[in-house]
């Protein structure tokens, strides 16, 4: 199973194409998944999986941190979303 990464504090005028420049310079690329909202810009945060664990990691190392456009990225492995409760009123 690849590895997936998530990616926070992206600058809101960089683009999946960017992340895919970016990250796949460490290696195969699974999937990369810029969060967007409704009206299709960015949130600022997405996923990159890679194929291989050991190209994660060495991105999660080498990447944590790296500016784009100013802002430093926060590289961390994913965690499963946690169940949240819908409160309705």
């Amino acid at each position: 199973m690849a590895k997936k990464l998530f990616v926070g504090n992206i600058n809101w005028s960089a683009s999946k194409e960017d992340l895919e420049n970016i990250f796949g310079e460490y290696g195969e690329l699974e999937e990369v998944v810029l969060i967007k909202d409704e009206n299709g810009r960015s949130k600022g945060f997405g996923f990159v999986s890679y194929v291989s664990d050991d190209d994660a990691s060495k991105a999660q190392g080498e990447l944590n941190g790296f500016q784009i456009d100013g802002r430093p990225l926060f590289v961390n492995e994913a965690r499963p979303q946690e169940k949240r409760e819908r409160n309705f009123r």
